[in-house]
């Protein structure tokens, strides 16, 4: 992320808060908002400049936004002084000076706006303008973090820091304490992050009682890695009665909302009994719904997906023959080579074993080879498109 990046997302932050208030509508409201202002109304000093700044209701004129900027924020508004701070910052409408910029940012900061606390963070963070300085970075990003409002995300970000050690001396115990204040406010991240970490007992004893309750609060909000992970638990009997029901259950509902591992692992499911630690038990085995669920990972880039849908091909398990083929069916065979060579590419490794033997063995004639080729690389064309949208 870059600096204008960073700049116009503090801005972003900033316009989201209490100093904002409901934009009026502007062309009608100019007039009035107009008269506050100069009657010395800081409010309407802000909204004024913001009218100015962003050009609604009014010729856009940042001498004249910068002139009610600074109005407004010599009087402490907050909402004002970090704009003029980030204005100063970008260079937005006024030379840029980091000094002004770092002035107005901490005023507002030290007046407990979280904006302001947030973007002054940023800047020791990054040291882009100001010398760089964790202590600092952390200092105001802990400050915010006391704060209610969108206080989780923040927490979240210094447990992580912590618990990794980046930008400040590795804490296990400050990080678990800043995980748990996000996960306490309902932050399904945080939630998820601490279960996983009494899970494993990474830098904490483990707790099964922990582990389930915080993932349980996580998979129970829709966090599809928290589902993922209580599946396992269920289907493994990890600090849990094995249930293949509850397995398969919390399966789906992440492989619903997309989540590849989930699909690759309902998929697995579905497909063979006796395979991994599900047996099959309590799931009827269904072609179908292993062929559905692997496609939807491998349409994602999910190289184990690819390896297993390239297997059911190649084995001509669960399909219906659709074209008129001598065995091995060819236009199977070719769908199977297409995707092991998908599964290749991502240095899946049962791929790479597979293929030289589908082609030592001549298997695989060289005609059907490159029609293999041509149908991965239409593939991975239709796989990147349907990523971007």
């Amino acid at each position: 992320m870059d600096m204008k990046q960073i700049s116009s997302l503090l801005a972003a932050v900033a316009l989201l808060c209490g100093g904002c208030g409901q934009e009026s509508e502007k062309i009608q409201h100019f007039n009035t908002t107009q008269i506050k202002a100069a009657q010395g109304d800081d409010e309407a000093q802000y909204e004024l400049a913001k009218m100015y700044r962003n050009g609604e209701g009014v010729p856009q004129n940042y001498d004249e936004a910068v002139k009610w900027l600074r109005k407004a924020a010599s009087q402490g508004h907050t909402g004002a002084q970090t704009t003029l701070g980030l204005m100063y910052y970008e260079g937005e409408g006024v030379p840029q000076n980091y000094d002004e910029a770092v002035k107005w940012l901490r005023k507002a900061a030290e007046n407990g706006y979280y904006p302001a606390q947030f973007g002054l963070g940023v800047v020791y963070l990054i040291s882009d303008g100001v010398p760089q300085d964790y202590d600092e970075a952390v200092k105001w990003f802990r400050k915010m973090a006391k704060q209610e409002d969108y206080a989780g995300v923040l927490q979240l970000c210094l447990g992580l820091m912590y618990y990794e050690g980046k930008s400040v001396p590795q804490n296990y115990d400050e990080a678990v304490k800043w995980f748990r204040k996000a996960a306490s406010q309902g932050h399904t991240g945080a939630q998820a992050i601490l279960g996983v970490i009494y899970l494993k007992g990474l830098g904490v004893p483990k707790s099964y009682v922990e582990a389930i309750k915080w993932i349980w609060k996580a998979a129970d909000q829709g966090h599809a890695k928290a589902q993922v992970i209580l599946g396992e638990m269920y289907a493994k009997g990890d600090g849990v009665s094995q249930d293949y029901d509850e397995a398969v259950k919390w399966f789906r509902k992440a492989a619903e909302q997309g989540n590849a591992d989930a699909q690759v692992k309902l998929g697995e499911i579905y497909f063979k009994r006796g395979e991994m630690y599900y047996e099959g038990k309590d799931v009827p085995r269904d072609y179908d719904e292993a062929a559905k669920w692997y496609e939807k990972a491998a349409m994602q880039g999910h190289a184990e997906a690819q390896f297993k849908l390239g297997r059911m091909y190649n084995r001509d398990e669960g399909f219906v023959k659709a074209c008129d083929c001598v065995e091995p069916c060819d236009c199977h065979l070719v769908e199977a080579y297409a995707w092991y060579l998908l599964a290749k590419v991502k240095g899946n490794r049962e791929s790479i074993k597979v293929i030289p033997n589908l082609e030592a063995r001549l298997r695989l004639t060289a005609g059907q080879m490159e029609k293999g080729q041509a149908r991965a690389a239409e593939l991975q064309r239709l796989i990147e498109q349907k990523n971007a949208e």
